[in-house]
């Protein structure tokens, strides 16, 4: 009993549910399972580390009947996305629907913004093609391929893309899907693992808004090396809070920026005499909005 209290591993936190995280070990000590239940030490807290999904951790106190341990330390993060909170992300995937609900350009642009701000590889996914006419989808994936993406066409219906969708996934350690409720999430992880059987649930016919059915962050193995992360759905992403850092969040417009095309280093391009970003681009009037709401939100009150 003495080997089992001091026995240590090492492995990655691959689900948390309110005051308990599940982790998967690298190398299973002997006659021990290779996931298992665990509280975090108090040490921990009074350090102020917070704990999330996709962080490496080293666990102690090993009970391997009860299938039980303790995380002691956290490993340095190389990435950490905030909404939803996974750390050690690799790959971002963001979902829309083309139909039910339909595509909202205001949305999708948010949900991709937040997505680049985290500095990580970021791909494109339309789901529910099959609702869509053929010309419709084209003209769809014509127009998103102006904003700078390449989106992948998928229905989990139909089947269609999925093993290309797969094969991108299983080339990236630690994928995120991440989208508004209702856009086909946890059935694309259905599609990639139909052991799963994940809750999937219809839209609401009113407000054509998703109902969560995914509760909580998980991972789950694709292959030897690649692990997928299905996630809740929310559906309006904040901007981010510094005017100065929306140029580089669009695709479109960070081509323009290399080289650097304007008078003034801390331009805004906002059709300033000296700037040379043209302005011939379908999400400029998304940008100049963003850049009044949150030049807005950033500006001190005054006492009354």
């Amino acid at each position: 009993m003495a080997d089992t209290a001091r026995s240590v591993a090492s492995g990655m936190v691959v689900a948390l549910q309110a005051n308990y995280l599940e982790v998967e070990l690298d190398v299973a000590p002997d006659g021990c399972p290779g996931r298992l239940l665990c509280t975090r030490r108090t040490r921990l807290s009074h350090r102020g580390e917070a704990v999330y999904v996709g962080d490496r951790v080293r666990v102690e106190a090993i009970d391997p009947g009860q299938g039980r341990a303790v995380v002691a330390e956290v490993e340095p993060r190389h990435s950490f996305l905030t909404r939803p909170p996974v750390a050690n992300v690799s790959l971002v995937a963001v979902v829309l629907a083309v139909e039910q609900p339909g595509f909202d350009p205001d949305q999708a642009s948010r949900f991709l913004l937040t997505a680049e701000r985290t500095g990580l590889e970021v791909i494109l996914l339309l789901t529910k093609t099959d609702l869509l006419s053929a010309a419709a989808l084209e003209r769809l994936v014509t127009r998103l391929q102006g904003w700078g993406y390449a989106p992948l066409a998928l229905s989990s219906a139909a089947g269609t893309g999925i093993d290309a969708l797969h094969q991108r996934l299983a080339g990236a350690q630690l994928s995120v899907l991440c989208g508004p409720s209702g856009v086909g999430k946890s059935s694309l992880l259905n599609q990639l693992r139909p052991d799963l059987q994940l809750r999937t649930a219809a839209v609401s016919g009113r407000l054509q808004r998703g109902r969560h059915t995914t509760r909580h962050v998980e991972l789950f193995p694709l292959g030897p090396r690649a692990r997928v992360a299905d996630t809740p759905g929310f559906n309006r992403p904040d901007l981010p809070e510094d005017p100065q850092e929306l140029g580089v969040l669009f695709p479109e417009l960070r081509q323009q920026l290399d080289p650097w095309p304007c008078r003034f280093r801390d331009c805004l391009h906002r059709g300033e005499p000296g700037c040379g970003v043209s302005t011939d681009w379908e999400r400029y009037a998304l940008y100049k909005a963003a850049l009044i709401e949150q030049s807005s939100l950033s500006r001190p009150s005054r006492g009354g």
